[in-house]
């Protein structure tokens, strides 16, 4: 009677061959797996700072908005400007910016409205310049954010200067 379950000592070694590639091949897959993860979780967190520094340039786009329809400075200081402006139907309103912390307050009519920028993104520095010529009035705007999930500290600069048309 042949012993089908007796092992020669060739066949152990392939045995442990065997099991020592599968062990390897484990291995190199699990660290192929592990960087792949590593190098997506770094892509998205540096995709989701881009998308906040892309938001930011609604702020500024909102300044820009608002200083362009405006007719006068009603005040000015490094980090507040309040313009004189109408609204839609022609009612005189005052709407300021003011760089509160971190965050860029909008008051309109002296009341708080809201902030401009998400908690996501702080901002850095705002600095408002005006600029007096015979022809008319401008404002120099330089507004620096930073993204609060970015642990390297970038920051991301805006500056624009706005002519007031308001008053043409």
């Amino acid at each position: 009677m042949i012993n089908f379950f007796k092992k020669n000592k060739t066949q152990q070694g392939y045995v442990t061959l065997e099991l020592l590639f599968y062990i390897a091949f484990f291995v190199i897959l699990s660290l192929v797996v592990i960087n792949t993860m590593i190098t997506m979780t770094r892509s998205f967190k540096e995709t989701t700072i881009e998308a906040q520094w892309l938001q930011s340039g609604s702020i500024m786009e909102r300044i820009s908005r608002e200083i362009r329809t405006a007719y006068d400075i009603n005040s000015i200081s490094a980090n507040d400007l309040k313009l004189n402006t109408q609204n839609n139907v022609g009612i005189i309103k005052t709407v300021e910016f003011l760089l509160s912390g971190s965050n860029v307050q909008l008051i309109e009519n002296n009341i708080l409205t809201g902030n401009l920028n998400t908690p996501n993104i702080a901002i850095t520095g705002l600095t408002f310049t005006q600029i007096t010529t015979s022809q008319g009035k401008a404002v120099k705007v330089f507004l620096t954010v930073k993204s609060v999930n970015d642990v390297s500290g970038v920051t991301q600069n805006f500056y624009d200067t706005i002519v007031l048309r308001g008053i043409y």
